[in-house]
């Protein structure tokens, strides 16, 4: 009955906000702070939220910025990341891989909304959209981005995309780790079913991007992966499989498990 719920739900919300947001588009309403654009997707992943029956514990809520411009970078697990990370973030948007825009309607929408579409094998073509991030960053907005590019089957760390890193590099802007846990629980990957249950959002100790150039890119990604492999294992016992990464240097300011 969960599962139906939340089907329905999806579908219902979808057929609704998506309609909503493409129309304030095409009649040229402006992308602005806490503006439809930002509140539509809101609405919509706190109606999954609820009738999946998921309860959300931010740990460190003080790290979520809404004035001032972050790189958000998170593991993935699950189909539902999507709506509690839209459930707790403010003014942001999301970097998604190209293949969601041909979902019909939600692609559309989302793009409507100000997901930025990755070509994850053009790579020119995924130059230019960290471009058009970079210049929504220099106009107040976060960026948050899946960093091992797609879902994984476990919590274990896939190796991580150097695009967000570069991208944080370039706008200037501190890199803040995101560790998602539960929502496997709740919705595995390849599953159609919804269960309820308690996700975790660690938001982890900023990195500092000052200074840093395109040379730094893959220590600073190191820095990340560190401190998130750190709170998996430490806190959830999880083998984060730290595969040909190395520790972070302390020039770029590695902590022990931040959670």
């Amino acid at each position: 009955m969960n599962t139906l719920y939340s089907v329905i739900t999806l579908f219902s919300t979808t057929l609704t906000l998506g309609p909503l947001v493409l129309l304030a588009r095409l009649f040229g309403v402006q992308q602005k702070p806490n503006g439809i654009y930002y509140k539509a997707p809101r609405w919509w992943a706190r109606a999954l939220v609820k009738a999946a029956g998921i309860e959300i514990v931010v740990h460190n809520p003080e790290r979520i910025s809404g004035a001032t411009s972050q790189v958000y970078v998170a593991n993935h697990v699950s189909w539902y990341d999507t709506p509690v990370l839209l459930d707790i973030l403010p003014n942001f948007g999301f970097v998604a891989k190209r293949e969601l825009e041909k979902i019909p309607l939600f692609g559309s929408a989302a793009r409507a909304v100000g997901v930025i579409y990755i070509d994850r094998v053009n790579h020119q073509a995924a130059f230019g959209a960290y471009e058009d991030a970079a210049l929504r960053m220099k106009a107040g907005e976060s960026v948050a981005v899946y960093v091992e590019g797609t879902r994984g089957e476990s919590y274990a760390l896939r190796p991580f995309k150097k695009g967000p890193f570069v991208l944080a590099i370039q706008a200037g802007v501190p890199v803040v780790p995101i560790v998602l846990y539960g929502t496997r629980a709740v919705n595995p990957r390849g599953s159609l079913r919804a269960r309820p249950g308690v996700v975790h959002i660690h938001m982890l100790e900023p990195i500092p991007t000052k200074g840093l150039t395109y040379e730094d890119r893959d220590e600073l990604a190191a820095t990340a992966r560190t401190r998130m492999a750190d709170t998996l294992r430490t806190v959830y016992g999880v083998n984060p499989a730290l595969t040909n990464i190395s520790n972070a240097p302390t020039s770029l300011g590695a902590t022990p498990a931040p959670t």
